[in-house]
């Protein structure tokens, strides 16, 4: 499963330069630090994210990230070194 959104992720064109010109943590991309991240709070750190690439990051279809979401989105990114 965990690969399929991945896999998604980059199928939707979600660029990994967009997200790792960010180099933010979930607690910062959370400004409301309600434990969650929405699609608002996404945008305003990668502007490119798409609402597909967000909607296919949130496993549990509840319209935020959650903290492992979010590390997989942004893990997904990351080119490996």
């Amino acid at each position: 499963m965990h690969k399929i959104v991945l896999g998604t992720l980059f199928a939707i064109g979600l660029s990994s330069a967009a997200l790792a010109q960010a180099a933010t943590d979930f607690a910062s991309v959370d400004t409301d630090a309600n434990g969650g991240i929405s699609y608002a709070e996404a945008v305003l750190a990668w502007p490119d994210l798409a609402e597909e690439a967000f909607a296919a990051a949130d496993i549990d279809g509840n319209g935020e990230l959650s903290a492992e979401e979010y590390d997989a989105l942004a893990g997904a990114s990351v080119p490996a070194q």
